[in-house]
């Protein structure tokens, strides 16, 4: 999976008035935002990204190692992909592209926020969807799990309070873990998990071991619905715009034509 350094989204780009720092070449302004980044330096990256970055790079929102990948990144190898007045920075061994451009004007080399947007929507949706379908696998694999030591299926993705009737409840030291991991637990009910909503769903026999996933913000973290029954066999499906209200009424695993087998 690709790294993302860049933990916020702005859908809403501001018109952006104030001065940025200008530099003679694309490879001057990279070492600066190396620099900036591994050195913590909240002024310098005002001085280079603008007085909104922190919409974009709030430090408290920031993936630690994300951040920590791209100063090892940087440290093995970076170089400069340049067309015409545009340049990327691109980093590591997997040649990781920065998703920020810098862009040539009078006075020099910057870096273009507002450029960065759409390309920072797409690897975010790009990421959750990727972390969507490994979930979707993991949930298969806990039902079965579910399934050897209950003889039957989970109705629940989450336990109710002091019970083991879902796939997931807490454990103290020593004791056996659930068949799913702790992070389909959020924090708080409303958190999801990178940016999907799950809902159990009946598959075709009627039973509870179907799984069905959709985006929290359609075209903001995610664009696929997903669904998967306990073959592993996952299908996707672009509900547009109206999703919320469709996958309210997906009571049954039964993908029709709109949706079609994601791997």
């Amino acid at each position: 999976m690709k790294k993302v350094m860049l933990s916020a989204l702005l859908l809403s780009l501001p018109l952006l008035g104030y001065a940025q720092e200008r530099f003679p070449s694309p490879e001057a302004a990279a070492s600066a935002f190396a620099a900036a980044v591994a050195g913590k330096n909240e002024t310098q990256l005002t001085a280079l990204l603008g007085d909104d970055w922190r919409q974009f790079l709030p430090p408290e929102g920031a993936d630690p190692e994300a951040v920590a990948r791209f100063n090892r990144d940087w440290r093995e190898g970076h170089r400069i992909v340049q067309k015409d007045n545009t340049a990327h920075l691109n980093v590591g061994r997997e040649d990781w592209q920065l998703p920020v451009p810098m862009v040539k004007e009078a006075g020099g080399w910057r870096f273009d926020m507002a450029a960065a947007g759409n390309e920072i929507l797409t690897r975010t949706i790009g990421r959750n969807e990727l972390s969507i379908l490994q979930a979707m696998h993991a949930y298969v694999d806990a039902q079965q799990d579910y399934y050897l030591q209950n003889h039957r299926w989970a109705h629940r993705i989450i336990s109710s309070e002091g019970q083991k009737d879902g796939l997931y409840w807490p454990t103290k030291a020593g004791d056996a873990p659930s068949p799913l991991g702790p992070n389909f637990s959020p924090a708080a009910p409303d958190e999801g998990y990178h940016g999907y909503h799950f809902r159990i769903i009946s598959d075709n026999d009627g039973h509870g071991a179907a799984l069905l996933a959709w985006p929290m913000h359609y075209g903001e973290t995610g664009v696929m619905s997903f669904m998967v029954n306990q073959d592993d066999r996952i299908y996707q499906a672009d509900l547009g715009k109206e999703t919320e209200s469709k996958v309210q009424a997906i009571t049954r695993f039964a993908p029709d034509a709109q949706w079609q087998v994601a791997e």
